[in-house]
């Protein structure tokens, strides 16, 4: 296997809350990788250690072999890890050409940019929004314009939490196709997810969290087929 992000006995304490109990997690290069799990399981603060958000209180994350585990999260995206959060982190005074714009002198020479830009814009349908101001836009691109300025930073991986929150069905449908031509290109995703239509679009292989622990892991209808995975969304666990 290629492993290019792992966990190895992650443990995450808040005083005597014990919140992430001991995490063996794996992720090969190329893969579309979707976190589930009912409220509380410790989902948000599994991805807030692998972004350097929360520090571990025991245990190591290694990403493509080197040891990340107290990094900030500014020295994660320079190792090649990129972050799309749940709410929209933009600037509402500037461009969308702006916002991507500010990335790829960050990444790429200036004879590049413009072909880059482009293909960013086509990419995320937000071409014809290229001039607009980034707070007039609508809920849903300007999840996409986010999503494509982590895509600008050229990372190994890419991790999102929640990505579709509050999209209509038309632009879940389409956040998937998205991601699905990403994954074609060579994009290594991890996706922290509760909607399991767009799990089933774009997922490789799902892990499932339950107080703190993987409970389970493997293809999607290896997953959602167990008996005790659907016992836990239903509260009976």
């Amino acid at each position: 296997m290629d492993i290019l992000l792992a966990t190895h006995g992650l443990y995450k304490n808040f005083g005597g809350a014990h919140v992430i109990n001991g995490i063996d997690f794996q992720i090969e290069r190329g893969e579309t990788r979707c976190v589930i799990g009912p409220n509380g399981a410790g989902k948000s603060t599994f991805f807030k250690l692998l972004i350097g958000e929360h520090a571990p209180s025991r245990g190591a994350i290694h990403l493509d072999g080197t040891d990340i585990s107290r990094l900030l999260p500014y020295q994660r995206v320079a190792a090649g890890m990129s972050i799309k959060f749940q709410i929209p982190g933009i600037f509402p005074a500037l461009t969308v050409s702006e916002h991507l714009q500010l990335v790829l002198q960050r990444v790429l020479p200036s004879a590049e940019r413009a072909d880059e830009l482009m293909r960013l814009l086509e990419l995320f349908k937000l071409s014809d929004e290229c001039k607009r101001l980034a707070g007039t836009l609508s809920h849903g691109k300007k999840q996409w314009l986010e999503m494509a300025m982590a895509v600008a930073l050229k990372p190994r991986i890419l991790l999102l939490d929640e990505p579709v929150a509050g999209l209509s069905i038309e632009e879940t449908e389409h956040t998937g196709q998205l991601l699905q031509r990403l994954k074609q290109q060579g994009l290594t995703m991890m996706i922290v997810e509760h909607d399991m239509d767009f799990v089933r679009q774009v997922a490789t292989r799902v892990t499932v969290l339950h107080r703190g622990l993987v409970f389970a892991d493997g293809t999607l209808n290896a997953v959602l087929e167990r008996d005790d995975v659907a016992e836990i969304y239903l509260g009976k666990k």
